[in-house]
Parts: structure tokens; sequence; C-alpha cells
């Protein structure tokens, strides 16, 4: 393949594609058979690499109801979600601001006959009715119908989640590639995401030590995530990062509190941060803990995408002075810090483009803008490198493009999935 007139890297410039790789960028003539593809001015980038998603969940909740903000604010509207269709119901995207905490009893005086399970939108916590709970031979260890971090006694309730539809989303929107962050990922989850066909470079988490895994499919630093509701422990966590980096092995610690960030930082300091260590999310990170961040130094993977998308929510729920401290960005470039935007889909929007404008327009506490193209770059880091330099199209690179209709200065500008032209994996267009 042979793209013509692209901007690569402000230039204007052709670039030649054999097989999977970049072979030449220059001013290139046509070769028999070879397919040409006219870029008209647009930008030529790298695939974008989402550095934290859920690909399992967000196949599920392509078939999924939706059952809180923005779609549904009370009582009233989830009764009506839950009863206007027929058969199991698997709701996502519960906030306690739509009718309360949920449980068994709720959910049966909303729908008493048929099997009913909804996620928070935090992702923790599932709960079930006694039709769901019954048919998934739980009743009698969940009686209240509340299960935390029990994905694993869930499987098996719904069909297998199609997976080729979500590498058909992620690619119109420019992704080449995805850090999958679920999790304990067995060896039945390994092969539904491995086996899928899925177009994008996958890069898991949730493999433990030794998984044999596909060629092109690599593991990065390994997933710890404790429970949200309960107090961190840090025996448990010392011994477990202890435990991993003995194997050579980074960790990509799961931290959306307070309580859990710090906890997470005093363990890394006593046994020493390897390089690749990540932390995910740092939800709530206040000005007095970005020192020993600094000083631990690990990669930071932050959701700017919550900020603009429960932006209402945070503000009514959070002091105004700890604004900033949500989902921080600037600050913790300013401090030197690696930082690398990324989704957390389902749980936000998969939108690369919506994520970027997020962090570059945030509205709460906006001395937390970061430019668009910094953010942009933290998408054009390798997926083993978070934070570090963006990939170039250059010579030798994997044939992973992302063509845009117009300029970069003028997508940064628009920062819409509209931008995206075609997508490019493996040298194939998709």
């Amino acid at each position: 393949m042979l793209i013509r007139r692209a901007e690569v890297e402000g230039g204007t410039a052709d670039v030649r594609i054999r097989g999977e790789q970049v072979t030449e960028v220059g001013d290139l003539r046509p070769e028999r058979d070879e397919t040409v593809l006219d870029a008209r001015g647009g930008a030529l980038l790298p695939g974008l690499h989402d550095h934290h998603v859920h690909l399992l969940s967000l196949a599920a909740a392509a078939a999924s109801l939706r059952c809180g903000p923005p779609e549904v604010t009370d009582l009233d509207g989830l009764a009506r979600v839950l009863r206007g269709t027929t058969g199991p119901v698997r709701g996502i995207g519960y906030h306690e601001s739509v009718a309360g905490i949920l449980d068994r009893d709720a959910l049966d005086r909303l729908v008493p006959g048929r099997p009913v399970r909804i996620q928070h939108r935090g992702g923790a916590l599932w709960t079930l009715n006694t039709a769901a709970l019954t048919q998934a031979g739980l009743l009698e260890r969940y009686p209240d119908g509340r299960l935390w971090r029990a994905d694993a006694d869930l499987r098996g309730l719904s069909d297998p989640p199609d997976l080729a539809a979500v590498g058909r989303r992620l690619a119109a929107l420019g992704i080449t590639g995805v850090t999958d962050a679920t999790p304990d990922l067995t060896d039945d989850a390994v092969g539904l995401l491995t086996g899928a066909g899925l177009p994008q470079r996958l890069h898991l988490l949730g493999v433990p030590a030794g998984t044999r895994l596909p060629p092109g499919v690599t593991a990065g630093p390994y997933k710890i995530l404790r429970p949200d509701h309960e107090p961190p422990d840090w025996d448990a966590l010392h011994d477990e990062i202890g435990r991993i980096h003995g194997e050579g092995r980074p960790v990509a610690v799961h931290a959306v509190t307070r309580e859990s960030l710090v906890v997470t930082l005093a363990v890394l300091e006593r046994t020493g941060s390897l390089p690749g260590d990540r932390i995910e999310h740092a939800a709530v990170v206040g000005e007095d803990l970005i020192p020993l961040l600094a000083k631990v130094n690990p990669v930071v993977v932050t959701q700017p995408g919550f900020v603009a998308e429960r932006g209402a929510q945070y503000r009514r729920d959070i002091p105004e002075g700890e604004h900033r401290d949500l989902y921080r960005y600037a600050s913790l470039l300013g401090a030197g810090l690696r930082v690398v935007a990324s989704s957390d889909a389902p749980f936000a929007s998969e939108d690369p483009w919506r994520t970027i404008a997020a962090a570059a327009h945030r509205d709460l506490a906006p001395a937390e803008r970061v430019p668009p193209e910094r953010v942009l770059a933290g998408y054009l880091a390798p997926p083993a490198d978070p934070g570090g330099p963006p990939r170039r199209v250059a010579p030798g690179m994997p044939a992973d493009l992302c063509l845009l209709h117009v300029p970069l200065r003028e997508a940064l500008s628009i920062l819409d999935a509209d931008v995206v032209a075609t997508t490019i994996a493996g040298g194939e267009i998709l």
C-alpha cells in the first residue's frame, strides 16, 4: 500500500507499507499492483493505544441496559427501564443518586419474576434480585443480593460477548491497540480475548506469570485490585507486591480512594519500585501526597473522561476545595511524573477524542487542564512504555496507523472522532 500526500510530523510525505511494516517515508511513486490511498493532506499518525480498558465488559455493555445518570435519574425512571424489556436483565451504570442503595429486596419490588442484575457504575458491585441469585446458585452465599468484586461468580450467565463489534468500534475511533486492565484473567477469559479476531494489538495486565499467549499478544505489569469497600490492608498489599517484584515483574495497582493511594505508595516506598510500575486511576490525589508520588515515581494512568461525564455529580457531592484532587493531570506532569490518559471503558466513553477534549477543556478545576497534543502523545506511547516517547511514522515501525481527514492542528481543535478517515492495523485497512 502507498499512502500519498499525508501530513507526517508537520511535513508532507508519502508512506509505503509492505506486509505489516512501514518500509519507506518520502517522495515516492506507486509501484505495480500497489493500493494507493490519497491522504489529501490529512495527518497520518501511529494508531492510537488505549492504556486502560476492559474489553469483555465493554462488549457486554453493548447488550446491557443503562440504569444510571444521565439516562436514568430517579426510581420511576429505573422502574420503566427494567420493566420495559422481557427476559433476564443486565443493567449497568447504576448510581445511588437514582434510588438509594440497592439490594435484593429493592430489585424484587421492581421486577419480581425475572432475573435482574445491576452493576454499580464503579464496576465493583453487582446487585441481584432473588430470581437472578437462584439462577446463579448464589442465594445462600449472598442473601442481600450484593456481590462485591465477585464477577467470577457471575460468569456463564450471559452469552459470550461480541468482541468483534468492539474491535470495529475501536477501529472507527483510530485505535489499533489496547491494554486490557481486567484483573485475574482466567485461561477461558484469555482465550476469549485472544481468539475473537480482534484487529487491535493486545497488552494484558491481568495474566498470571507463565500464561502462554499467542504471538503478538503481550503481558504487562501485573494488575493488583484490592477491594474498594474495605480498609486497605498494608500487609497483604506489601506481600503481593513483594512477590510480583520478586518475579521481576512490575505492578499496576488500582487506586481510586485517598486511602488506597496512600497505602500503595507507602508499600512501594518500602519495597522499592520497578521501572514500569503503574498506578491505575489515582482518582483522588491530595496536594500533600504529590511529593511522595513523585518520589516513588510510578506511571499514572488516569481517566479525565470521568471529570467530564460525572462533573455534575462531583460538584454536588464533593467540596469545591477538593475538585482539583480528582483525576489530577497537569499538576502531576508538573511534578515530573509520567502520566497518560485512558478511557477505563465501559465505565467511561471509549472515544479517545472525547477523552482528549475532557483533559484539555475540563471545567472542574481548570488548573488541571493539559494541552491536547500532550494528551494525544500519551495515546501514541508504546503499550509497554506509557508516558514514554510517542511512536513515530518511520521505516521499520508496525503498519498500525490512523489517517485523519484533516491536518493534526485542525484535528486537535475539533477533537471529534469524525476526524478519523482510515484505520490500518498490521498493514490491513480496517
